[in-house]
């Protein structure tokens, strides 16, 4: 009876239960296959929440950006680099997410239903093959779930990659634009090295930061903001950058990286070069210049703002020489640096450059090649003092009283310089058929205590005929019309006082050089 019950009944009993297990098979392994999906798309989420924003150790697969360039001290925008390497980090880790889920799942019932049951084999065993055909299932729906995510991930970021390249890229070209209408097209006047600086490099703003970035436009390195290896955020932009906001600029050729005016970029240059030979008066007139400048700001006109503490400093030194009647010392031969300042309000704003060149540098060829700067000038000044023309002391008779002291006038003769000057200017490529040029006859004051000026002081043709028929310089004056498009002749006297500003003779000189 024992034996009967033990290999015939139990068996049955057995058999019968498994039958009646079989039709939930499908059901058990379509609720374990349905949790291993879950479990895997779990996974998934916390995987690309890992790598996109907690980007802890465990979910970087590959170096962080940094950078690696000596030149390039900032971080790469998130679509130029970034997001893609963050695509196959996220790859990398789904896989072995994957398969160390399923994995651990296999395992785990083989474990629990085959190689150490808590009961007997005949009952876990069938529940662990209804598991195993689950977990075959949960293995064979994952993959294309997630593959559905990572190419729906992948044109996200591809949409927003070839988005921000183009907004990037419209935003170059709205700054170029922007630097065209300024008549910036081919960059900003550096004024010391005088070479055109197509962008500025800019440090950082951060007071404790010391990194100098060379191109700040948007690109790789950032669209409307770039982050610098610091961390400090800085505008791509000029047209991002406020008044109070701007940052200091710097030449990016590599003779110079001098500092550059903040103004650059932000306003249309302007580039007047005063040209003439050694104690023509030069300094005192680009003094004079400003001083009537500023008379003319306090009076309701243009404002003028010095654009950086050397131009100012330069220009404190010498008001205070004009207001003295004193003469300033010699320039020195060593190339100038312009004295810059902002004419104007809001859009009608101008960065104007006055470059004030020693008259040795006239006279020599190797030395007027270096001044690079007239390239960029269509307004050129020739300061012309009759005292350094030999017919001034022949053939003109001076009023009775003090004799005219000759150490006040320059040594150097007009036409030598003039021709010269032309000749080097020239051959820089700058148009002067194209540009203007003031004649500014210079220590009129002094001629006119003497009785030896022309007779009517603003009138052009007036000074031209005296300067053809009294001081024989009709040679002089015809090289004048033949090179440039538009030449001025004007009478100036280069003094000023407390009351008056400075001589009524400047103010329209000065006006028609800035005349746009």
């Amino acid at each position: 009876m024992a034996e009967i019950i033990t290999f015939v009944l139990i068996p049955a009993v057995y058999l019968v239960a498994l039958g009646a297990f079989i039709p939930f098979v499908p059901a058990i392994a379509a609720l374990r296959g349905l949790a291993l999906v879950s479990q895997l798309l779990a996974r998934y989420g916390t995987t690309v929440f890992g790598v996109l924003y907690r980007r802890t150790p465990e979910f970087q697969t590959l170096p962080p950006y940094r950078p690696q360039d000596e030149e390039v001290k900032a971080y790469r925008n998130y679509f130029f680099g970034p997001g893609f390497r963050d695509l196959r980090q996220l790859l990398t880790l789904a896989r072995r997410s994957y398969a160390t889920t399923v994995g651990d799942a296999f395992r785990a019932v083989t474990s629990r239903q085959f190689a150490a049951p808590t009961r007997s084999r005949a009952v876990t065993v069938p529940y662990g093959v209804a598991l195993y055909l689950g977990l075959c299932l949960g293995a064979v729906l994952a993959p294309p779930l997630i593959g559905l995510l990572l190419i729906l991930h992948a044109s996200v970021l591809a949409l927003l990659t070839v988005g921000a390249r183009l907004v990037a890229g419209i935003l170059r070209t709205v700054d170029r634009a922007f630097l065209a209408m300024r008549r910036l097209r081919t960059g900003m006047l550096c004024p010391h090295c005088f070479e055109r600086v197509p962008y500025p490099a800019y440090d950082c703003p951060s007071s404790t930061c010391r990194r100098r970035h060379m191109d700040i436009r948007p690109g790789r390195y950032g669209i409307f903001r770039r982050r610098c290896e610091c961390g400090r955020r800085m505008p791509t932009l000029l047209m991002l950058m406020s008044r109070n906001s701007r940052l200091q600029a710097y030449c990016v050729h590599p003779h110079c990286g001098k500092p550059m005016n903040t103004d650059a970029g932000h306003m249309r240059e302007v580039v007047i070069p005063l040209i003439g030979g050694q104690a023509a008066g030069k300094t005192q007139l680009m003094a004079a210049m400003l001083l009537s400048l500023e008379h003319a700001a306090a009076n309701g006109g243009p404002a003028l703002t010095l654009a950086d503490e050397e131009s100012d400093a330069n220009y404190q030194v010498l008001r205070e020489v004009l207001h003295m009647r004193g003469h300033t010392r010699a320039t020195q031969k060593a190339l100038p640096r312009a004295h810059s300042f902002v004419l104007g309000r809001n859009r009608s704003q101008r960065l104007v450059h006055l470059f004030d060149t020693a008259g040795e540098r006239f006279v020599d060829r190797d030395d007027t090649d270096a001044l690079r700067y007239a390239r960029a000038a269509r307004t050129f000044v020739f300061v012309l003092d009759p005292m350094a023309v030999k017919a001034f002391w022949t053939t003109m008779e001076p009023a009775p009283g003090p004799l005219l002291d000759r150490t006040l006038g320059s040594t150097v003769d007009p036409e030598e310089v003039f021709a010269r000057s032309v000749q080097a200017v020239a051959a820089m490529g700058a148009p002067l058929d194209r540009s203007r040029l003031a004649v500014a006859v210079s220590k009129t004051d002094l001629l006119t205590e003497h009785g030896l000026a022309p007779a009517r002081a603003g009138d052009s043709d007036d000074t031209r005929t005296w300067l053809c028929e009294v001081l024989g310089l009709r040679t002089l004056v015809q090289a004048m019309d033949l090179h440039f498009r538009e030449v001025r002749f004007f009478r100036t006297a280069a003094v000023a006082n407390d009351e008056a500003g400075v001589d009524a003779s400047v103010t329209g000189f000065v006006e028609w050089c800035l005349r746009a």
